[in-house]
């Protein structure tokens, strides 16, 4: 099904042209030389179309201008981009024309046959979108080594503190910050436990992350030093495990000056440390006496096309618009989303946006993409175990090698 519309789109791409950064054809009216009549479904979240004025209305009159080939009767429906794959992959015959989708779901939707590979010119903008950024570019390709959809906005974690506690040198480096104040960390949380583990050069399913065969990689020799350094970690009087919120609650009291979350989070940490908040990327930590990235997980939330839509060149290049240059851009003025578009990163609004700057240094220079493929499924509880063993003092600075072997050998059972 996915090839029948790569060669359908293939075809009638010959003809588009660049406008504005879109994918233009103006050969698709009717014989008559009417514009083309359809019907596009459109998923998305409610926030982007509560009102005629919403972002996502606004975006299909720009579309719209732009393809005058097109005459185009919308019908927008609320479905959340964590909840597409669920639905489409029940029948993708009858999902929407163009949906987004939370990246770490593209290996569901390739499974259902539920979306679209993009076309050459779409994949032409994405390539400009991502220039420098590679780590975006990869949360939508597939097992396959195809792309799929367009990242409309990044997803990762960064780290929020207290400024009169720490230098801008301390910020660099958990170790120094742990030297002067209390740090947060969700130890136990198997989102944020692996950032050690990937930055001391762990892999999850391969480099690029699409390699099952692969499986867990964060073992060996450095490995151990990682669970030895997180045995020390907990043992420090200065570390606090963040769960259930007790690190935003600890940062409202005075009781924690670092935490460890997303842009999510920003209004309430501001709350809660007045004119006294920062944020930044996430720092090194002290391995064998060398500065080693923590590297967190990134995805983005992306913007893809149906292969059963009735109308696949002009799905692809809407949903490519959606995720365009100047639709980032409107969103993060409308609803302050952060953009993963390098262009749109660069304006001025979003360079002096310092939980933006944080999140988009954060993809660029300590990020690791979050596999899509379906073997992550059997990644998360055994990874949430072994940090509730670290945290329990199951696990202690004799014993981390042979648990961390048995770890990964737990993984070798489950793939």
């Amino acid at each position: 099904m996915i090839a029948r519309w790569n060669k359908a789109l293939a075809a009638l791409a010959a003809c588009a042209t660049i406008v504005g950064g879109l994918s233009a054809c103006g050969s698709m009216t009717n014989a008559d030389g009417q514009a083309e009549k359809m019907t596009l479904v459109v998923w998305g979240s409610q926030e982007d179309q509560l009102n005629e004025d919403s972002w996502l209305q606004e975006m299909e009159r720009a579309f719209q201008k732009e393809h005058p080939e097109y005459d185009i009767t919308w019908k927008n429906q609320v479905v959340a981009s964590a909840d597409a794959s669920n639905l489409a992959k029940q029948d993708p015959t009858v999902a929407a024309d163009v949906y987004s989708y939370a990246s770490d779901q593209l290996g569901t939707l390739l499974d259902a046959n539920a979306i679209g590979q993009v076309s050459d010119p779409t994949m032409k903008q994405l390539k400009r979108q991502t220039k420098g950024s590679p780590t975006m570019l990869q949360t939508v390709t597939g097992e396959d080594g195809n792309v799929y959809g367009v990242p409309l906005a990044g997803n990762t974690w960064f780290m929020y503190y207290r400024k009169s506690k720490f230098t801008e040198q301390d910020i660099t480096s958990l170790d120094a910050m742990l030297a002067k104040g209390k740090v947060s960390f969700p130890l136990t949380n198997s989102w944020y436990l692996p950032a050690f583990y990937m930055g001391a050069g762990g892999t999850l399913f391969g480099e690029d992350g699409t390699d099952a065969k692969s499986g867990v990689q964060f073992g060996g020799e450095t490995g151990a030093e990682v669970t030895r350094y997180l045995v020390r970690l907990r043992n420090n009087p200065n570390f606090v495990n963040d769960k259930n919120g007790s690190g935003l609650a600890g940062l409202k009291s005075g009781k924690v000056d670092v935490v460890f979350t997303g842009n999510w989070d920003a209004a309430v940490v501001r709350e809660a440390l007045g004119d006294d908040w920062g944020v930044a990327k996430l720092p090194t930590f002290n391995l064998n006496g060398k500065p080693v990235q923590m590297k967190a997980f990134a995805g983005s939330t992306v913007y893809a096309w149906n292969p059963y839509t009735k109308h696949p060149v002009a799905a692809d290049q809407f949903a490519a618009f959606l995720a365009g240059t100047y639709s980032q851009e409107q969103h993060y003025k409308m609803r302050s989303v952060i953009p993963s578009d390098v262009e749109v990163a660069a304006i001025p609004e979003v360079k002096a946006d310092a939980v933006a700057q944080a999140q988009i240094d954060t993809i660029a220079e300590a990020s690791v993409t979050q596999p899509s493929i379906a073997e992550m499924a059997n990644f998360w509880s055994t990874c949430e175990n072994f940090g509730n063993s670290i945290y329990n003092n199951e696990v202690t600075e004799d014993n981390a090698a042979d648990l961390t072997d048995k770890w990964m050998a737990t993984y070798k059972h489950l793939l």
